[in-house]
């Protein structure tokens, strides 16, 4: 059955029929052909420059297949066989013998020569098979561009209404209903935005739609009659065609090799090139004429209309709606985060007003204190006043106030509301894409498995003797087990690698910040904790940025090797490979600074060590907040700057310069204009899913969330962002990239799972960050315990324990004891420790477990009250819109009426013609 297969069997009504032997036969089966051709005689033909056509300027090219030439085909060998028939025909007529060639060099020819004959027979054979199907076919080789082939497939009618069927595509009928508005103050409010934000809109089409909607239907070829078939040229558009041709190829097979290979194979061996739809026409063309590329151009990828809409229905019907989800996803989180900026905006701005009554900062900086503090490195260090500190003091109010709670709290919510209100725009986009029924045909359309799967059974197979059958066999677990091990050790691995990434720029820090007080330059001196915390965020930032890349192409070979069944479950679990490995790439640096740097140090005269004589780097006074909030803006900023908006922009453009380069510069300029449509768009970057885009977004959100406490400006950064973001990926799927194939989604998949994952972590995140990270919880306690005034003077002392110089370790006291001026006897280190002096020197005092013990609850009680306010959000807003629910009801009442109309009308009409009475057993069952 394998090597006999040539392509699965589905429910054809024209198997076998070419249309050059067989046109009578064609057209007897579908009459309709007859007309339709006529239709095309009187229409005038498009210029295959412009438009995707074959030559003939009638039949549209709904994809192409490129394919490598190696020698003209004039002079190419046919095959092994001819080869060796002409060299004896030359020999019997007494020709000169060549000269003789080096055995080397010619066995090495008569390989090459073998596996190009041996691709274009696979490449015949697949054609033929494809020719079965029903799809007419046009070949150019090397006229314009040398060395690669072009295979153009066009789908006729009936091979697009067969599939339409199989695929059960819904298809609009002719009957229409008008879209009734409800009066209930909801959408009232709605319609008034409507109006108000009416200079937003794009200008894409007549505003009709909104108004008028024709009920869809599966497409079936027995209830034609149903369907507006009135222009059968638009009947079916360029997306949808495409999407059919594409799953013809991926059913049709190749039996030539040693397994059967579908296309997704004969890619991978590279007896195909590529494969793409076309797009529809020119964009940078004044005189060209519209085209919905050129509409999606003009009012979609521009920058210059940033503040407007965008138009999802027109990216629905161009790209499909796998892509038309992610820019309506995209749209919907991009407007989402307007409230979110404005509210972190105005926490920050609350934080520069207060900074000058913030009590702690100002005896901080107040120089009558004269607190002398314990050096911050062993040796090198010596003792420093905390007036010092003044300036990062301050600046750490910015970000850790009392409005950092409120905020924190707010954005939780926020993104409660952010996860609604999608699901209620998906919901609404269903209807409007007439995807409510489409959950029932999801299972059957991604179920088909993969090409390396039915490869791997067939291995299986052979090897237990059996008949190669894929449904008999299939790969389990235990097969699995050795990659399934693979793929977990190389895991941890990765994540190891992670951390010791992340610890060895803590050695960078702790070692710079060192060889800086060493320093005899006062510039250096006088900006060292400044220098370590930049230059720490950059070096995190750049190794972010290097490892992702890395972490991507390991995620991809892991997935390769797990050997997934279906396309479906391949993207699922790359996805959540890749998630793991970026997620920690990119939050392991935040995390530490967080959660784990200055905690971890010991205290004077007992300090923890690290590769020998490495002290662990500990906080500024004012807390790790400050430097949190630069890590977070640096890598923040960073990552979508270069990695996500100049790699985008660059990286596109540096490939096709490489490509265009194949071709000679002095005839590019005359070549671009005899260019036809599908030779243009070979030279377009190909189409690599949407992972990439949507994974550098996920990442974005996590920022914005989990530690959103310690740098409320994140929203602001990720709105700018966005709004570049839309408008630049708009522009790389018009003019930069190959015209996907429209895949039809209903939703956005496993992201949904991994942003409500991440909107549940960010409310614990942010508990332990206000908890432990800010000084919120200690200033809290003091002034309800241990403030004699119910202030928070006094606060600073409180914080700072005493340390006798004379318990220093032996050769880790300061080489310039006498830097400050004066003998030091006792200095100050920040935590809560009894004074040397009490009968528990050194040990954590009655106010540290006090403060341990109010961190605790914060977390406990800030959890469950923001998850309960979250599900209470969740639970008073319906995930179902209350209009869209009664005009789905509606539709399929319309449907059943539109059913029993058309059924009385044939009974009447078959009444009419043949009036004498039928006996009720010769009526056909379908008319039962």
């Amino acid at each position: 059955m394998w090597r006999n297969e040539k392509y699965e069997s589905v429910p054809l009504d024209v198997k076998g029929i070419d249309e050059d032997n067989s046109k009578g036969t064609r057209d007897s089966l579908y009459p309709h052909t007859t007309l339709l051709k006529s239709q095309q005689a009187d229409e005038k033909p498009k210029d295959p420059k412009l438009w995707p056509y074959f030559k003939d300027g009638h039949r549209r090219i709904d994809y192409v297949l490129t394919y490598h030439i190696q020698k003209p085909q004039n002079t190419g060998k046919q095959s092994s066989k001819s080869c060796l028939g002409g060299c004896l025909c030359c020999k019997k007529r007494g020709q000169t013998n060549p000269p003789v060639p080096d055995p080397e060099l010619a066995s090495q020819e008569q390989r090459l020569d073998y596996h190009d004959d041996d691709q274009r027979l696979r490449r015949e054979e697949f054609e033929e098979n494809l020719r079965e199907m029903g799809l007419e076919m046009e070949k150019e080789e090397g006229n314009k561009i040398p060395g690669v082939g072009f295979l153009k497939i066009h789908a006729p009618w009936e091979v697009l209404c067969r599939e339409a069927e199989f695929m059960k595509l819904k298809m609009p009928t002719i009957k229409k209903y008008e879209v009734s508005h409800g009066n209930s103050i909801v959408e009232k409010a709605s319609r008034f935005m409507q109006k108000f934000t009416a200079p937003l809109q794009p200008k894409v089409g007549d505003r009709q739609i909104e108004h008028e909607k024709h009920l869809s239907y599966p497409f079936s070829r027995e209830k034609q009659h149903l369907f507006d078939l009135s222009d059968r040229n638009s009947f079916f558009d360029s997306k949808t065609r495409s999407s059919i041709v594409y799953e013809i190829l991926k059913r049709t097979k190749c039996t030539r090799a040693k397994y059967i290979m579908g296309i997704i194979s004969l890619l991978g061996n590279g007896i195909y090139t590529s494969a793409y739809p076309l797009h529809d026409g020119d964009i940078d063309d004044v005189h060209a004429e519209i085209n919905d590329r050129k509409i999606l151009y003009e009012e979609w990828a521009s920058y210059s209309i940033f503040y407007k809409y965008q138009p999802i229905g027109l990216i629905r019907k161009y790209f499909g709606e796998k892509v038309g989800l992610y820019f309506a996803w995209l749209g919907v989180y991009t407007q989402m985060l307007i409230p979110a900026a404005i509210v972190g905006v105005i926490v920050f701005l609350y934080g520069c007003a207060t900074v000058d009554d913030n009590i702690p900062s100002m005896e901080i900086c107040d120089e009558r204190n004269n607190i002398t503090m314990c050096p911050m490195c062993d040796r090198a260090c010596s003792y420093w006043k905390l007036v010092t500190a003044c300036g990062t003091a301050r600046a750490s109010h910015l970000f850790d106030n009392a409005a950092t709670v409120f905020f924190a709290i707010f954005m939780a919510l926020w993104a409660a509301m952010f996860m609604e209100h999608w699901k209620r725009r998906q919901v609404r986009l269903n209807y409007l894409w007439d995807l409510t029924g489409f959950e029932d045909t999801e299972g059957k359309q991604k179920s088909h498995p993969r090409a390396e799967y039915e490869f791997h059974v067939m291995k299986k197979s052979l090897r237990k003797e059996k008949s190669p059958k894929a449904g008999n066999v299939k790969l389990t677990c235990t097969d699995r087990m050795p990659a399934y091990m693979t793929i977990i050790i190389t895991m941890i691995f990765l994540i190891c690698v992670t951390l010791a990434i992340v610890f060895g720029v803590v050695l960078y820090r702790v070692s710079i910040m060192t060889a800086l007080h060493m320093s005899s330059t006062p510039t250096f001196r006088s900006n060292i904790r400044a220098t370590v915390k930049t230059t720490g965020a950059i070096i995190n930032l750049i190794i972010i940025i290097i490892m992702d890349e890395v972490y991507g192409a390991v995620a991809r070979w892991l997935t390769i090797m797990e050997v997934p069944k279906t396309d479906k479950s391949f993207e699922e679990r790359l996805i959540f490979k890749t998630f793991v490995l970026k997620f920690a790439n990119a939050f392991t640096p935040i995390v530490y600074l967080a959660f784990f740097r200055g905690r971890l140090i010991g205290r004077p005269g007992k300090y923890i060590y690290v590769m020998g004589s490495y002290r662990m780097e500990e906080c500024a006074h004012a807390g790790c907040l400050m430097e949190l909030c630069i890590q977070l803006c640096i890598t923040m900023l960073g990552k979508q700057l270069i990695q996500n908006n100049l790699f985008e922009i660059g990286v596109p453009k540096i490939k096709k310069l490489l490509r265009q380069r194949k071709i000679d510069p002095k005839h590019q300029e005359e070549l671009n204009k005899t260019l036809h449509r599908h030779e243009k768009d070979h030279f377009l970057g190909p189409f690599v899913g949407l992972n990439p885009e949507y994974m550098e977004m996920i990442i974005q959100f996590g920022m914005v969330t989990l530690f959103v406490a310690s740098f409320p400006l994140a929203p602001l950064f990720a709105l700018l962002n966005n709004i570049i973001e839309i408008r630049l990926d708009a522009k790389k799927f018009v003019t930069e990239l190959r015209r996907p194939i429209a895949v039809r989604a209903k939703d956005i998949g496993i992201w949904y799972t991994l942003l409500r994952g991440l909107s549940k972590v960010a409310v614990i995140v942010n508990a332990f960050v206000i908890s432990f990270t800010s000084d919120f919880i200690p200033r809290l306690v003091y002034q309800y315990m241990y403030s004699p005034d119910g202030t928070l003077h006094g606060f600073v002392n409180h914080t700072l324990s005493y340390f006798n110089v004379t318990h220093f370790q032996p050769g880790t006291e300061p080489l310039e004891p006498m830097h400050l001026g004066y003998q030091v006897d006792t200095c100050r280190y920040k935590d809560y420790r009894d004074p040397p002096w009490s009968d528990t020197p050194y040990e954590f005092s009655r106010e540290f477990w006090a403060i341990l013990a109010a961190r605790f609850a914060f977390v406990i009680l800030f959890q469950n009250v923001v998850m309960l306010m979250s599900d209470f959000v969740d639970w008073l807003i319906p995930d179902i819109p209350k209009d869209i629910s009664l005009k789905i009801h509606k539709e399929r009442n319309l449907i059943i009426e539109l059913f029993m109309k058309r059924e009385q009308g044939k009974k009447y009409r078959n009444t009419m013609n043949d009036p004498s009475p039928q006996p009720l057993r010769s009526r056909p069952s379908s008319q039962a």
